[in-house]
């Protein structure tokens, strides 16, 4: 098999075994093709039998040469490590070139998050006399009641709501579901955006509803876009006076910071969140950590040195 032959075949174990998302395949794709193309502007008849551990560790000289992150060399590597793997396991390889490399170590980065003014600052920017405006705050609300990703949030179906016991189904990674609470805020600008009348007219602003089963529509009665909500989340962001690197993800780790800050334990953060590793949630224990230091820090009355103390 040629290179390109078993990175097709790659791709489809990942897609129909695993059942990765198009993104994942795509990222899984442009990596290895990454590799392959160096490659081949180092030795044009280089075989996938004669790529050795030194061939890897020349790649990734480049990319630290690049001034490439940490994160994105580590992705590079996952990539190419399942790749030979797959090789191996069947028989195209005898072993794997990545046996011998390690990456560099995973920069610890803690999540942004909001404390709760600067959410209540976000959320009032829709102008919910509009019909899009009121969709806005229901998504807004959404995001910071249930802790959902953007494409969670996007794909949700009317059927999925359970209005009367407060419920939400979510797919998330790798389609798997789960079934998460919705605060009752929530719930009443999620209402009040589907029951609104001129959902099903037509407006110099909108098209009637098309897809009778999304939760929520973009401009032209079709299922929202996570790029249409990204796009208007900058937008009322920039209006808020926010900081830019603040993301719909960022109100995701909001709340989980919250519902940690609030005393929730762990495992339930994990279950809600849909992480698939207990180890994912720990994150946010190092957050509360540094919060509860900044709180102690500015409300203690001794918290200075003696010598910058001022009565």
């Amino acid at each position: 098999m040629d290179f390109s032959a078993c990175l097709d075949s790659f791709l489809k174990t990942l897609q129909l075994g695993r059942q990765v998302s198009a993104h994942t395949l795509r990222a899984y794709s442009t990596d290895i093709n990454s590799f392959f193309t160096f490659l081949s502007l180092k030795e044009n008849s280089l075989t996938l039998e004669k790529v050795d551990k030194w061939h890897v560790r020349s790649y990734l000289a480049q990319l630290f040469a690049q001034k490439k992150k940490n994160r994105t060399i580590l992705r590079h590597l996952s990539a190419l490590r399942s790749f030979f793997t797959y090789l191996v396991k069947e028989k195209v390889l005898a072993s794997s070139p990545l046996d011998e490399i390690e990456g560099p170590k995973r920069e610890k980065r803690l999540p942004l998050f909001l404390s709760y003014p600067q959410i209540e600052n976000l959320f009032s920017q829709p102008d919910t006399t509009l019909y899009l405006g009121l969709r806005d705050r229901a998504i807004l609300e959404l995001f910071y009641s249930s802790g959902l990703r953007l494409s969670e949030l996007a794909a949700l179906n009317r059927l999925d709501l359970d209005r009367g016991q407060l419920l939400l189904r979510v797919r998330g990674k790798g389609k798997k579901e789960r079934i998460v609470p919705v605060t009752k805020c929530a719930m009443e600008w999620i209402l009040s955006y589907l029951e609104h009348p001129i959902r099903f007219l037509k407006t110099k602003d909108h098209a009637p509803q098309k897809d009778a089963g999304a939760l929520f529509l973009n401009r032209h009665g079709e299922r929202i876009t996570t790029r249409s909500i990204d796009r208007n989340f900058k937008y009322y962001l920039k209006k808020s006076g926010l900081g830019e690197k603040i993301t719909p993800h960022t109100i995701r780790h909001t709340i989980a910071t919250h519902w940690l800050e609030n005393g929730m334990d762990l495992k339930t953060i994990q279950l809600l969140l849909g992480h698939s590793s207990l180890s994912t949630t720990t994150i946010y224990t190092h957050v509360s950590s540094k919060l509860k230091r900044a709180v102690y820090d500015k409300t203690h009355p001794r918290a200075k040195t003696s010598l910058g103390w001022v009565n």
